[in-house]
Order: C-alpha cells, then sequence, then structure tokens
C-alpha cells in the first residue's frame, strides 16, 4: 500500500485523477487489477489488496469533501483529458463514465451518494461552462 501511495498516487493531483487511476486497472470483466509494477514486486493477493483497499478509500475521502471542494477537485481531474473541458463534461454526463470509477463491493448507499454528487457537478459544470461561453 506505501508503494503505491508513495511511488504512483502521489503523482496525481487531484482525487478524482486518482479514483480514475484506481478504477482503469480494473479489468471490467474480472474485477481483478492488473499493475505490471507492483505484481512485478509482490504477490498477486497483495496487490489486489491494495488496490481494492486503495481505491475504496479514494472513493470515501471524495464522499468526505465538501461539494465545493469535490467540483474543484473534479475539475482538475477532467481538465486532464484530452479535448475541450466542454466536451468531457458533456461526455461525463451522457455516458454516466463515473459509474464505472467506483470500486467493486462498495455499499449500495455510498454508490448512490457518489453517482448523485457527481451528476450534480456535472450539471453545475456545464451550466457554468456554457455560461462563460455566452459572456466571452
Amino acid at each position: 500500500m506505501e508503494d503505491l501511495t508513495v511511488r504512483t498516487l502521489a503523482s496525481i493531483s487531484s482525487e478524482y485523477g486518482k479514483l480514475v487511476y484506481l478504477a482503469s486497472l480494473r479489468d471490467l470483466g474480472s474485477g481483478r487489477y492488473v499493475h505490471d509494477g507492483l505484481a512485478r514486486t509482490y504477490s498477486t493477493e497483495a496487490v489486489q489488496e491494495a488496490l481494492t483497499h486503495a481505491h475504496k478509500e479514494i472513493c470515501i475521502r471524495i464522499l468526505e469533501m465538501p461539494l465545493a471542494r469535490q467540483e474543484s477537485d473534479l475539475l482538475t481531474c477532467l481538465q486532464g483529458f484530452d479535448g475541450e473541458l466542454e466536451d468531457v463534461v458533456r461526455n461525463w454526463r451522457e455516458l454516466e463514465s463515473y459509474r464505472v470509477l467506483l470500486p467493486l463491493g462498495f455499499p449500495g448507499y455510498l454508490r448512490v451518494l457518489f453517482c448523485s454528487d457527481v451528476e450534480t457537478l456535472l450539471g453545475i459544470a456545464q451550466a457554468d461552462l456554457a455560461k462563460a461561453k455566452r459572456i466571452a
């Protein structure tokens, strides 16, 4: 866990960015994480346990943030994607991409809260971006 936190996650500037990264390591079919660097040093079980723990911890950390901080953190994450921020926000909203970010076994009520928060934040971001475009 320390290796993952110090070497990898520390270099990612937002909590949502860390969440996107961790979710990208998980195979959507099997639910197992794949991280070649950790697998070379640690057992398969240790890698799965560390990544599962980190994934859940990041989700909880995000949910504990005030919504204003979540908004800022989410925008920082989304600005890291290719394309215009307005397009990224619209696509995330339409595709509900954020749903695959949640770890397996995450409690249902927290899943609902997370999705509700992200949907709200994306709606606010979309409205703010549209307003800024009209003003400019």
